[in-house]
C-alpha cells in the first residue's frame, strides 16, 4: 500500500462506529497487514501482549484497548511492558474509543488525539507500512489527503465519462483537475469570499442526484473568466457572479465539465471540505502529479522529494553565497539594498521541472532572504520585488507543467501572507498574471536562451492561454535584465538499456554525433546542454543525475564534451535520493554543480545524515579531488599483474548446461561420461551455492558424446538454435556444436570473479576454483594466477576503484576486466609482499570452509558477517594498504585519491614507453 491508500483506510477506520474489539484488527489491515497476519494474531498464534485486550505484532506496534480515561496509563503500562521490549516494538497505541494516544519508542514522539481525527496523524506510523516517514508529511498530512481525494475524484470521472479519458480529451481533463485545485485553495484562503463559498454553492446549487453538478460548475468556471465590468452585458446567475474574476488563462477557452455521479459528487464535496490553506506546494504538486498518469497512479504519493533533498543542489548552487552576503551586509543598509537588488534579478531554470519543486522551494527561499532584508532595513511589510516570471521550467507533460504554475502562484500567495499580511496578499492575487513562466515541451529538443535568455528576453504565452501553453511563443522584456541565472533539476535518469526510441532520438539531436550515446544515461542530454548554455552566458548550473553518469564508459564518452566548455563547481557524491515509496531504499544519485573556471571549489561527503565539506583546487568527473584525468579501457594490465579473462560465452541456446537430476542421471548409465561432463560457474551460481554443470567436450571425446542418445541430440538442438540465430556469429560456431564458442580452462585452479556484487557488501566476494570448474560469461577468471591476486580482488582497495570506474548496474558493482583490473593501480610487489598477500587470501578461504555450507551470499550479507571472515579481511586490508602508503587509508576517499594519482603516474609512464 502508498501512502495515500492508507490515509484513505485510516480516515474510513476513524470515521465508523468504534469497535473494541476489531479495532486493532482494522488498524493493522489499515497498514497493509494480510488476513493471514490477522488470523495468526486472533488466535493468538503471534500475539504475545502481555496485556488486557492487547495485540502485539512483532517488530512493529503494541495495541491495547482500554475502559474510559485510561488511556494514559495504559500507553505507560504498554512502554513498560516485557513484551514490548522482547518483541522489539516499534511503536505502542492505547485508545478507549474517544481518544487515542501512541508514541514512537525509537524516536520518542508522542501524538494524542481525539479518536475521531486520528487520521490526521497516519503519518505517524507510516513505518508501519514499510515506508520511510517525511517530517513534512508527519506535521502537515493535508497532502497526502488531498492527493487521495482527488485521484478518487479523477478515477470516477473517467468512469463516467470515457470520452474524457481518450488522448485527444485527457487534456481536456487534466485542465478541469488544476480548475478544481485553484478553486479548492482559492475558497479556503478567501481568496474567493466567504470561506467554503465554492464547495457549499457546488453542494446548494447541484442536485444530490448530480444531474445538474457539471452545469453549476460550468457556470461557475465561466464566472471567473468574466471581468466585472463585462458581468452586465451577460447572463449570470446571481449565485454565480459573487465569484471574482480569475483571469490569467486558468479559466479562458471552453468552460465544458466532464459530467457527474452520485459517487463523483461524494467525492468532489469530501475534497472540497478539506482545508486547503494548509497546502504545501512543494510537497502537494509532486505528489498531484501521478493522479493523471495511469503508469504512475499505482505509485500514488510516492514522488515527494524532501525539501532538504532540493537544498543539497540550491544551497551550494546560490543560496549559500547570498546567506553569506546577507549575512556580511547587516550592519550596511546600502549593501542590503543592493543584495535585494540582486535578488529581485535572479533567475531559476529548471528545464525538467515536473509539477515545480525546485521552482517552489527556490522562489520561497529568495522570499525568507528578501524578507530578512526588509527587517533589517525596517521595511517589515513591503511588497516583494521578486517576479514568478523569474522561475521558468519546461516540462514534457502538460498537467505537471499545469500543476507546477498553480504550485508557484500558491507559493506566492502564501509567501505574501507571510511577509506581508492577509489584507495585503489579497489585494495581489487577483487577476492572476496573464505572464508564463512554464512550457510545455520536450527540453531537450527547445532552445533553452529563448526560454530563459541570459539578456533579459524570453518566451511567454499570449495573455488567454496560459495554462495550455503552445511551442511558438511572443517575447517579452524583462527590467531584470543581466540579473544571474541559475539551472537546476532532478532530469529524468533512465539507463541506456530502458530508454525508448524517441529518447535516443533525442540524444543523438542534442549531441550531433559527437559521441556514442548509445551507452549514455538521459540525464546525460539535460548536462550537456547546460554546459552549452552556460558556455554562452554568465550562468551556473547544478543537477541530480544518477551517480553512473560520473563511472565506467560514461566518463570518457561524455564528460570530455563538457570540461571543454565548463568545470565542475561542486560536487557531492553518492547518496541516496528515496521517496515514500514501501521499503524503497532509494535510487543512489549524485549532485553535480557545473560554471565556467573558478578558483574554488567544493565537494561535499554526506556522512551519517551530516555533509562534510571540502575546498579543492579541482573536481574530476569521478567527483574526486584530484587532477582532471579520465580512465580508459586497457587491453592488458598496466600494473604487474596477470591477464584476466572474460567467463566462456556458451552461445548454446542452455542446450549444453545440465542440472544435478540430469547429470547423476548420465553417469549412472555410463559412468564414463563423466570426462565430459563439468561443473559450471557464472556469478549467481557462485554467489548463492546453486550447483550446474555443462557438457565439455574436447575433440578427442566426441564420439563418446555422441554415442549418448540424451547428448548427441543436446548437441543436434545446439546446430538448430545456432543456425537459426539472428547473431551470424554463431552461425559459423554451428560446425562444432559440441563446444561452448570460448574454451577458457585452467591446468591447475582459477580464481572466479562474479561480473554483478550488490553494493551493500563491503567486500567483492571471490574465489578459489579446482581446475575442473569452468566459468559462463557471467564472471571472471584468472587462471592459474598467484593466489596473492585473489588478496587484491577481496580488498577495500580494489573495491574502492571498480566502484569508482567500472560503472554499475543499478546500484550493484559491475566488474569489467578492462576498466577494473587491467587499469588498477598497485605498488610493486616484493617477494615478502606477495607472502603475506598469499597467507591474507588463503586465511580468507580457511574463514569461510569454517562455515560451510554458508553460501557466499549468506557469508558476505554486511548484517551476517561471521567475526572471523570479517577479521580475515581487515588484516588483508591492514596488509595491502600498509604497501601503499605505510598505514591504514581513513576512508574510500582516501584510497581514491591515492589510486588516482599513481593511475596518472602509471599512465604517464605508457606514454613515454610508445
Amino acid at each position: 500500500m502508498n501512502a495515500v491508500e492508507i490515509e484513505a483506510a485510516v480516515s474510513e477506520l476513524a470515521e465508523k462506529p468504534f469497535d473494541a474489539q476489531e479495532f486493532a484488527y482494522d488498524f493493522l489491515r489499515a497498514f497493509g497487514n494480510k488476513e493471514t497476519t490477522i488470523k495468526k494474531l486472533r488466535a493468538g498464534q503471534s500475539n504475545s501482549s502481555d496485556i488486557e485486550n492487547g495485540v502485539l505484532q512483532r517488530n512493529y506496534i503494541h495495541i491495547a484497548i482500554c475502559d474510559h480515561d485510561s488511556v494514559t496509563l495504559t500507553l505507560s503500562a504498554l512502554r513498560e511492558s516485557k513484551a514490548t521490549e522482547k518483541a522489539k516494538a516499534k511503536f505502542i497505541l492505547a485508545t478507549d474509543g474517544l481518544n487515542l494516544q501512541a508514541e514512537d519508542l525509537l524516536s520518542g514522539e508522542t501524538i494524542s488525539s481525539e479518536f475521531s481525527k486520528f487520521a490526521e496523524h497516519f503519518g505517524f506510523f507510516l513505518p508501519l507500512a514499510g515506508i520511510s516517514t517525511i517530517r513534512e508529511i508527519k506535521d502537515n498530512p493535508i497532502d497526502v489527503r488531498a492527493t487521495g481525494r482527488l485521484n478518487k475524484l479523477y478515477i470516477e470521472l473517467l468512469k463516467e465519462n470515457p470520452d474524457w479519458a481518450t488522448e485527444e480529451r485527457r487534456q481536456d481533463m487534466n485542465h478541469f483537475m488544476a480548475r478544481l485545485i485553484f478553486c479548492f485553495f482559492a475558497e479556503d484562503t478567501e481568496i474567493f469570499q466567504p470561506r467554503g463559498i465554492f464547495t457549499q454553492t457546488i453542494e446548494q446549487m447541484s442536485a444530490r442526484d448530480s444531474s445538474n453538478t457539471h452545469e453549476v460548475i460550468g457556470t461557475l468556471f465561466h464566472a471567473m473568466n468574466v471581468d466585472h465590468h463585462q458581468r452586465d452585458d451577460i447572463k449570470l446567475p446571481v449565485w454565480a457572479r459573487k465569484f471574482p474574476y480569475v483571469n490569467g488563462g486558468l479559466f479562458s477557452g471552453s468552460t465544458e465539465v466532464p459530467k457527474f455521479s452520485k459517487i463523483a459528487r461524494t467525492y468532489l464535496l469530501h475534497a472540497g471540505k478539506l482545508n486547503w490553506q494548509e497546502i504545501n506546494p512543494d510537497i502537494f504538486g509532486s505528489m498531484i502529479q501521478a493522479v493523471t498518469n495511469d503508469d504512475e497512479r499505482g505509485s500514488l504519493g510516492m514522488h515527494y522529494t524532501s525539501v532538504p533533498n532540493i537544498l543539497k543542489v540550491l544551497n551550494p548552487l546560490f543560496l549559500d553565497d547570498l546567506n553569506e552576503q546577507l549575512e556580511a551586509s547587516k550592519e550596511s543598509s546600502l549593501k542590503l539594498l543592493n543584495l535585494r537588488k540582486r535578488i529581485a534579478r535572479i533567475r531559476v531554470f529548471d528545464p525538467a521541472c515536473g509539477s515545480g519543486n525546485f521552482l517552489v522551494i527556490a522562489y520561497k527561499q529568495l522570499r525568507k532572504i528578501e524578507a530578512k532584508i526588509n527587517e533589517l532595513r525596517g521595511e517589515i511589510g513591503r511588497a516583494t520585488d521578486i517576479p514568478l516570471t523569474n522561475f521558468r521550467g519546461i516540462e514534457i507533460n502538460s498537467f505537471p507543467a499545469e500543476i507546477a504554475r498553480l504550485a508557484l502562484v500558491i507559493a506566492e500567495y502564501q509567501s505574501n501572507v507571510q511577509y506581508c499580511g492577509q489584507i495585503e496578499a489579497l489585494q495581489t492575487v487577483l487577476p492572476l498574471s496573464k505572464e508564463n513562466w512554464i512550457i510545455c515541451g520536450n527540453a531537450l529538443r527547445l532552445d533553452w536562451l529563448s526560454i530563459c535568455s541570459p539578456k533579459g528576453s524570453t518566451v511567454k504565452v499570449v495573455a488567454d492561454d496560459l495554462f495550455q501553453t503552445p511551442l511558438e511563443q511572443t517575447e517579452i522584456d524583462f527590467e531584470n535584465e543581466g540579473g544571474e541565472t541559475y539551472i537546476c533539476g532532478n532530469p529524468p535518469y533512465k539507463g541506456a538499456r530502458e530508454q525508448l526510441v524517441s529518447q535516443k532520438e533525442d540524444l543523438v539531436s542534442v549531441f550531433k554525433n559527437t559521441t556514442d550515446v548509445r551507452i549514455l544515461d538521459y540525464v546525460s542530454g539535460w548536462i550537456f546542454k547546460a554546459a552549452e548554455y552556460i558556455d554562452q552566458s554568465n550562468a551556473e548550473a547544478a543537477f541530480v543525475t544518477t551517480n553512473s553518469i560520473c563511472q565506467g564508459q560514461h566518463v570518457p564518452s561524455l564528460w570530455p564534451l563538457i570540461l571543454t566548455k565548463v568545470e565542475i563547481k561542486f560536487a557531492l557524491n553518492s547518496f541516496k535520493w528515496s521517496n515514500l515509496a514501501a521499503h524503497n531504499a532509494g535510487v543512489t544519485v549524485s549532485i553535480i554543480g557545473l560554471s565556467k573556471s573558478l578558483k574554488t571549489k567544493k565537494i561535499y561527503y554526506e556522512i551519517d545524515g551530516k555533509l562534510i565539506i571540502k575546498n579543492v583546487k579541482n573536481i574530476s568527473p569521478y567527483l574526486m579531488d584530484t587532477e582532471t584525468f579520465i580512465v580508459h579501457k586497457a587491453a592488458e594490465p598496466l600494473a604487474a599483474l596477470p591477464v584476466m579473462n572474460y567467463g566462456n560465452y556458451p552461445g548454446d541456446g542452455n542446450f549444453l548446461t545440465l542440472n544435478s537430476l540430469e547429470k547423476n542421471e548420465l553417469i549412472s548409465k555410463n559412468p564414463e561420461l563423466s570426462k565430459i561432463i563439468r561443473p559450471l560457474f557464472g556469478g549467481q551460481e557462485f554467489l548463492k551455492g546453486k550447483i550446474r554443470f555443462c557438457i565439455w567436450v574436447d575433440d578427442c571425446n566426441l564420439s563418446l558424446a555422441l554415442s549418448d542418445p540424451f547428448i548427441n541430440q543436446r548437441i543436434a538442438n545446439v546446430k538448430e538454435n545456432r543456425l537459426s540465430s539472428k547473431d551470424k556469429s554463431l552461425h559459423k560456431l554451428a560446425e562444432r556444436s559440441h563446444q561452448f564458442r570460448d574454451r577458457n580452462t585452467a591446468k591447475n585452479y582459477l580464481i572466479l570473479v562474479p561480473t554483478v556484487s550488490t553494493e551493500r557488501r563491503e567486500y567483492l566476494p571471490c574465489d578459489l576454483k579446482s581446475k575442473e570448474a569452468l566459468t559462463t560469461n557471467q564472471a571472471f577468471a584468472l587462471y592459474d594466477a598467484p593466489i596473492w591476486t585473489l588478496a587484491i580482488l577481496s580488498s577495500k582497495v580494489h573495491l574502492a576503484w571498480i566502484g569508482a570506474v567500472c560503472g554499475k548496474m543499478k546500484t550493484d558493482y559491475r566488474y569489467s576486466n578492462t576498466l577494473g583490473w587491467n587499469t588498477f593501480p598497485l605498488p610493486k610487489l616484493t617477494e615478502k609482499n606477495k607472502v603475506d598477500l598469499t597467507r591474507c587470501a588463503e586465511n580468507i578461504l580457511l574463514a569461510r570452509e569454517a562455515h560451510f555450507p554458508a553460501t557466499i551470499a549468506d557469508l558476505y550479507d554486511p548484517e551476517k558477517m561471521p567475526e572471523n571472515l570479517r577479521a580475515a579481511h581487515e588484516q588483508n586490508d591492514e596488509v595491502l594498504e600498509r604497501i601503499y602508503i605505510g598505514r591504514r587509508f581513513k576512508n574510500d576517499t582516501e584510497r581514491l585519491e591515492k589510486l588516482f594519482s599513481m593511475y596518472t603516474e602509471m599512465t604517464s609512464k605508457q606514454v613515454g614507453k610508445k
